[in-house]
């Protein structure tokens, strides 16, 4: 959770289980600026079986509660990016107040290298959309 990390009981980039490093290098950056924020801590319903239980969903990597900002960060995995490109379609459609910005690898790994985290072994490509 940024300004607070390593203040006890407050997520922190080092314990907190990330899905891939990039999110944990994001997170790096985000505490650097003393940008708070949290890691999945939502799910968005984007479908719904016949009997009104979600049957898809949407959990966006960050939030950010002080821009009031969901960031979601992508792979070079073309298929996952065009999963990812519909959902945050299909949020912006039955969401349309909340605000998702989606970071394409290319834009992810710039602001890594930019600030000496990008690591081995990680590549480029894509662009930055908000929806």
């Amino acid at each position: 959770m940024s300004a607070l990390s390593g203040v006890e009981g407050v997520p922190h980039p080092d314990v907190t289980r990330f899905a891939h490093e990039s999110e944990r290098r994001f997170a790096r950056i985000l505490d650097f600026y003393g940008v708070l924020w949290e890691y999945e801590p939502v799910e968005f319903a984007l479908e719904w079986g016949p009997d009104g239980r979600p049957s898809s969903g949407f959990r966006p990597d960050f939030w950010l509660p002080e821009p009031g900002l969901f960031v979601e960060l992508t792979t070079l995995n073309q298929r996952l990016v065009t999963k990812k490109n519909g959902k945050v379609r299909r949020m912006g459609q039955l969401y349309p107040g909340v605000r998702v910005t989606l970071l394409y690898q290319r834009d992810t790994l710039a602001l890594l290298a930019k600030y000496g985290l990008s690591g081995d072994g990680l590549s480029r490509s894509g662009i930055a959309r908000t929806a």
